[in-house]
C-alpha cells in the first residue's frame, strides 16, 4: 500500500469552487474513523476531495446543512432513517472498478483447475462482486469448461448493496468491453424494444450464481459450505496491514484444504505464508 502523505499536506477544508458545503479536517477524520469501523476500509489522507464529492450528495438529499450535522445525526440518532443511512454511507465510500475477464490469465488458470476437479462439487466465492462482471466471467468460464450442467456454485458477495442490485439483474450495455462477439452470442440475450442496446445473462449463467451482502471486516460472517476457489482481487489494497491479516485468516478458515486464492495484480501475501503459498502470478494455495 502507498505510504500516507504527511498530515501537513491535507487541505484544512474543502470544497472546490462552487461547492455548497465545507468539509474541514475534523469532519474528514470522523469519516475516516467511521468507514474503518464499519467496513475496515483505510482511507488515505489524500482522499478528502473524494469524500466531499461522494458524501455531499447525501447531505443534499437528506437536507443537512453541513458535514458536522450529517455525521452527528448518523452517529447519534436512533431514527430508522439514520440506521438505514449507514448502508448508504458505506455504499458512497466503496470503490467498484471491475470489468469482464479482467486479468484474463486468471480465468485460464481457473479453467485448468476446473478440469482437474471435473466431476466433483466445486464452490467458488467471488467476494468483491461489484456490478457482476467478475461473477459472470467466472460463470462463463465454468460453462465453457465443464458445460451448463456443471456441479458448481458461485457465491458472490459485496458490502455495497447498490452494485449488488445491478449484478443480480445481469443487464449490461450491448457494447460492453471485455466480451467477444462469440461470448455475447453464447452467454447473453439481446434486448428488444425499449431494452434494445442491452444484453442480459442467459439463465444457464444466472443459475450458477447467488448474491449476498457481506462485510469482510465483520468477523461474524459465515458461508454455508467450504470454498474451493476464492476470487479476492483488489480488495486488500483498501485495508491496512492488521485488517488484511485478519481478513486473510477468515478466508483461510472458510476454504477447503488445497483451495486456491486469486488476488489482484498489486497485492502480495508474502507476509501470510503460513496461510497461503504462492502458485504463480497472484495465485495462492491454502496451506
Amino acid at each position: 500500500m502507498r505510504a500516507a502523505s504527511p498530515a501537513s499536506t491535507r487541505p484544512a477544508s474543502l470544497p472546490p469552487a462552487g461547492g455548497d458545503f465545507i468539509i474541514d479536517r475534523s469532519d474528514f477524520e470522523r469519516v475516516r474513523t467511521l468507514i474503518r469501523e464499519r467496513a475496515g476500509i483505510h482511507l488515505g489522507v489524500a482522499k478528502q476531495a473524494m469524500v466531499y464529492s461522494r458524501l455531499s450528495r447525501r447531505l443534499r438529499e437528506l437536507g443537512h446543512s453541513s458535514f458536522a450535522s450529517y455525521l452527528h445525526w448518523l452517529e447519534s440518532s436512533a431514527e430508522p432513517a439514520a440506521q438505514d443511512e449507514w448502508q448508504e454511507f458505506v455504499n458512497c465510500l466503496t470503490t467498484n472498478l471491475t470489468a469482464f475477464f479482467r486479468e484474463e490469465h486468471h480465468f485460464q488458470l481457473l479453467a485448468d483447475e476446473l478440469r482437474r476437479r471435473a466431476g466433483k462439487r466445486v464452490h467458488i466465492w467471488c467476494n468483491a462482486a461489484s456490478t457482476g462482471e467478475e461473477p459472470y466471467s467466472l460463470a462463463m468460464t465454468v460453462v465453457e469448461t465443464l458445460g451448463a450442467g456443471a456441479n458448481v456454485h458461485i457465491t458472490c458477495s459485496d458490502i455495497n448493496t447498490k452494485v449488488l442490485e445491478t449484478a443480480a439483474r445481469g443487464v449490461y450495455p450491448a457494447d460492453v468491453r471485455g466480451l467477444s462477439a462469440e461470448r455475447l452470442r453464447r452467454h447473453f440475450l439481446r434486448g428488444t424494444g425499449r431494452n434494445q442496446g442491452f444484453v442480459r445473462v442467459r439463465p444457464e449463467l444466472a443459475r450458477l450464481v447467488s448474491f449476498r451482502v457481506l462485510n469482510l471486516s465483520d468477523g461474524r460472517w459465515r458461508l454455508e459450505e467450504p470454498v474451493d476457489i476464492v476470487f479476492c482481487r483488489n480488495v486488500m489494497i483498501y485495508f491496512d496491514a492488521a485488517m488484511q491479516r485478519s481478513v486473510l485468516e477468515r478466508i483461510h478458515a472458510a476454504m477447503s484444504p488445497g483451495g486456491w486464492l486469486f488476488a489482484g495484480h498489486s497485492e502480495n501475501f508474502a507476509g501470510s505464508r503460513d496461510l497461503f503459498r504462492a502458485l504463480g502470478k497472484t495465485v495462492y494455495a491454502r496451506e
